[in-house]
């Protein structure tokens, strides 16, 4: 059977981890693995949620080794937790922090695991073992499980590794939680299998992703999201300098890509993929707004569905998106949103997605997101409304509706505007469905529309 190596280093003595600014060699990795693996409570299925990053890596290939299915759910609500016990009832969690609030058998993550011996070896894992079931965000709808093979896995950060010069002497800082796909693969499984290292920490707040990549050597990496990405920009906070940004889960406006090259001194790179078929092509969104798909990988289009295979997917998977694929530059394709975002109001057709890039785009706007009300969702064809919500507390609703005027048509003003302290984003940034809807709703029961709540 076909095996691959469970980490690409070359040197058990190489560095796999920064613990802070401590490094962590390939031995002790291994053995911290074995040990962990060895502790680990009967159930084939496990819902990690280490917050430390390594912890959470260690406790990964523990399960790895040990023939266990890692589930990474969008949430760990009462029902989330409910779903994966339907799927899996012998299912239980490893933490390294609080999970009270989690309805499973808790196994702890220990405090202190044994000193590495003075021998170890990399394992190699079956190509067809399945490794992990993740579950989409669930900002579309209700969340769907999706299984991944190590075989596929491994192929397809080895491909985002080649797009994007990752070496041996790379070390990765990552915003984005290892739970999520995008943080999965380029903050966990990435640097292992480019011999790269992996920073333990998931710093949010701008002062703490500072002061954690200046504690990593160059070249160093920053894997983050829109969301991160605006806060940190917006921030006072002095940034170190990077040798590369990572930004991945929505689109980047232009303006914004362009002012983090300029602070952090190091190109930014977007990643587009989605939970169905991992990573599948890379822009750089300074330098135009096509996407260059991963060598092997097609696009194709069937009427007005959209087809990925090659590469890493073993079998032709469907695409949510609305993808135009460039027959000029073969490998080369534009994206114009989801197929669930196009709306259609008296004739004209847009999508939420553009709609979102050019409300936060105006200046004063922290964060806003276009939606179709309760009572027309499903009904994109000639929808009666939009709505949206913002976050823009030096704005009137008056200036942001003569702002949103010269950049979109007025059919597509939403109505009704409302204004929010925040939106209830998720740790990747992304804005799940029920969540906005559930707010929406809410705010529309309780004021008038361009009124602060």
């Amino acid at each position: 059977m076909p095996t691959l190596p469970l980490l690409a280093h070359s040197s058990l003595d190489a560095t796999v981890a920064w613990r802070g600014a401590a490094p962590v060699s390939v031995r002790q990795f291994l053995h911290e693995v074995d040990a962990l693996a060895a502790q680990l409570p009967a159930g084939r299925h496990v819902l990690n949620l280490c917050g430390n990053r390594y912890r959470f890596t260690v406790a990964l290939a523990a399960c790895i080794v040990s023939g266990r299915v890692s589930v990474l759910p969008p949430n760990h609500t009462a029902e989330m937790v409910r779903q994966m016990q339907r799927r899996a009832p012998d299912v239980f969690c490893i933490a390294d922090q609080d999970a009270r609030d989690i309805d499973l058998p808790v196994f702890r993550y220990p405090d202190d695991l044994p000193p590495a011996p003075s021998a170890a070896r990399i394992p190699q894992i079956d190509c067809d073992q399945l490794i992990a079931q993740v579950f989409t965000s669930g900002s579309t709808g209700e969340p769907t499980p999706h299984d991944k093979r190590w075989g596929s896995l491994v192929r397809n950060v080895q491909a985002e590794g080649a797009r994007l010069g990752i070496t041996p002497a790379h070390a990765l800082l990552g915003t984005v939680p290892p739970q999520h796909m995008y943080g999965l693969e380029t903050t966990v499984l990435l640097p292992l299998q480019c011999g790269a290292a992996l920073h333990d920490g998931s710093p949010f707040y701008p002062d703490d992703i500072g002061m954690a990549l200046a504690q990593l050597p160059r070249p160093r990496v920053l894997v983050t999201s829109p969301y991160h990405l605006r806060a940190l920009l917006a921030a006072s906070t002095e940034l170190p300098a990077a040798d590369l940004l990572l930004s991945a889960t929505a689109p980047l406006s232009t303006q914004l890509a362009a002012e983090a090259e300029s602070r952090f001194g190091c190109p930014l790179l977007e990643i587009y993929g989605c939970t169905e078929t991992g990573q599948l092509a890379t822009r750089r969104t300074t330098a135009g707004v096509a996407w260059q798909a991963f060598p092997g990988v097609r696009l194709w289009n069937a009427g007005e569905t959209v087809w990925a295979e090659g590469g890493h997917i073993d079998t032709p998977t469907r695409l949510s998106d609305v993808i135009e694929p460039l027959a000029a530059s073969p490998g080369h394709f534009l994206l114009h949103g989801r197929h669930a975002d196009l709306v259609n109001i008296a004739g004209k057709r847009t999508s939420l997605a553009y709609l979102n890039y050019q409300l936060n785009a105006i200046p004063g706007v922290d964060d806003g997101v276009f939606m179709l009300p309760p009572d027309d969702a499903g009904a994109l064809e000639n929808v009666r409304r939009l709505a949206a919500l913002v976050v823009a507390p030096t704005l009137t609703p008056a200036t942001l509706m003569h702002a949103l005027r010269e950049r979109i048509d007025p059919v597509f003003l939403p109505r009704p505007l409302l204004f929010v302290d925040a939106l209830p984003r998720n740790a990747t940034g992304k804005l799940p469905n029920q969540l906005a809807q559930g707010l929406l709703a809410s705010l529309q029961a309780k004021v008038t529309p361009g009124l602060r709540v």
